[in-house]
């Protein structure tokens, strides 16, 4: 869709490319169930040949999330694991990686055991200490990975400053993107090289598709990149590509009443006795606000919170109600997830502790319900919590 005058990002998750189909006008993008496309020409092949090479439904979805974060190009991955080991595979033997301490952790995984045993070394730095990441930099680094906010400690990373020290080395800077979307954060147009997402979060939204997407904004990283994803194959499938793209469109929608839930809830639990600390980028005092609200239109709609200890962490979310308690985030419902046993377990615990990231602590994605009625049922299940200690003497 050609637009003759600048729209704004809500109006642009509908007014797009895909806005509708060349061939026939449906407001739907077409799902082409097509594994190969026949040719009519023996010397000149059309445009597609191969769906795993590219396929229309999977090509709608990559170049809209170009469009989003104002790359050159989309890649559609079927997991966003997929999508971040493609990219950390245009590393070669003998390289070396900065990565964010306190990354998710199937990245944690890949890197410690499976770029390792590729000859590529890696450094964990605290990416929210500029010092920290000049001095985990070595002759052969070339990438920084920034995980921004971080999962599940919601620490913040100068995006900007990191590249222009990637520069300096002449290596590529990754940013996940995962937790705030283009809707909040341009990663591409602070210096960034190569933008990550899951999908399966925010950008699809309810939790009935796993995906992964990356986005570039150089040509040639983008023709790197595309030769990475057609030789190893892990493509999104059309009905999940779909699936992207139709959540895509309530993108902002959803963001919106997220945010200001997760505010809300994040106030509450700040206050409540039983809750020993908070972590949420919204907070005046978080390290990071200023910075956070420098390169980002909002906080998130992601928190986490640490409460007594394990046996506190285990009676609260026994008598929680509402929220889904899973692994996953960014969707439709509020998700209660415990990063010890799901995100991160597969850290060993030396390791957690080492980052903060406790037996006692949970991570909260706020989704669509009445603010409301999730504090009345946080605050009646850490009221039952409470009680629980009380009788046995002790006060939380």
């Amino acid at each position: 869709m050609k637009v003759s005058r600048e729209i704004h990002f809500e109006t642009r998750l509908l007014h797009n490319s895909q806005k509708t189909d060349q061939a026939t006008g449906a407001v739907s993008v077409p799902i082409h169930h097509a594994s190969t496309f026949h040719q009519f020409d023996i010397e000149n092949f059309g445009k597609y040949d191969y769906s795993r090479s590219s396929n229309p439904t999977r090509e709608a979805l990559e170049q809209a999330i170009a469009a989003l974060e104002e790359g050159t190009r989309g890649f559609a991955f079927s997991s966003g694991m997929a999508a971040i080991s493609t990219a950390f595979l245009l590393l070669s033997s003998g390289d070396h990686v900065v990565i964010s301490e306190d990354v998710y952790g199937g990245t944690y995984r890949m890197v410690t055991e499976v770029l390792s045993r590729m000859g590529i070394e890696y450094t964990f730095a605290d990416m929210t200490d500029l010092h920290a990441v000049r001095e985990a930099v070595q002759t052969n680094t070339k990438v920084f990975y920034v995980e921004t906010p971080s999962n599940p400690l919601l620490k913040v990373t100068d995006i900007r400053a990191v590249s222009e020290l990637a520069k300096e080395h002449n290596a590529l800077i990754f940013v996940d993107n995962t937790f705030l979307t283009p809707a909040l954060q341009k990663p591409l147009l602070l210096g960034a090289d190569v933008v990550l997402h899951s999908a399966t979060k925010f950008l699809s939204g309810h939790s009935d598709v796993v995906a992964g997407l990356a986005v570039v904004k150089d040509e040639e990283l983008a023709g790197r990149l595309y030769f990475l994803q057609n030789t190893i194959g892990a493509v999104l499938g059309v009905q999940d590509a779909w699936l992207v793209l139709r959540g895509l469109k309530t993108l902002h929608v959803r963001l919106e009443q997220s945010l200001k839930s997760a505010a809300q809830i994040a106030c509450f639990l700040r206050t409540h006795p039983a809750i020993h600390k908070v972590y949420f980028p919204g907070f005046e005092d978080h390290p990071q606000y200023d910075l956070q609200h420098r390169q980002a239109n909002g906080a998130g709609a992601i928190l986490s919170f640490e409460l007594a200890g394990k046996e506190a962490l285990y009676q609260f979310v026994s008598n929680v109600e509402i929220p889904v308690f899973a692994v996953s985030l960014g969707a439709v419902e509020s998700i209660l997830s415990y990063p010890a046993k799901m995100s991160h377990a597969s850290m060993p615990i030396e390791e957690r502790k080492k980052r903060g990231i406790s037996d006692s602590l949970l991570r909260l994605s706020v989704g669509l319900e009445n603010p409301a009625d999730i504090i009345k049922d946080f605050s009646a299940a850490l009221e039952t919590t409470m009680q629980h200690f009380a009788h046995q003497g002790v006060k939380l």
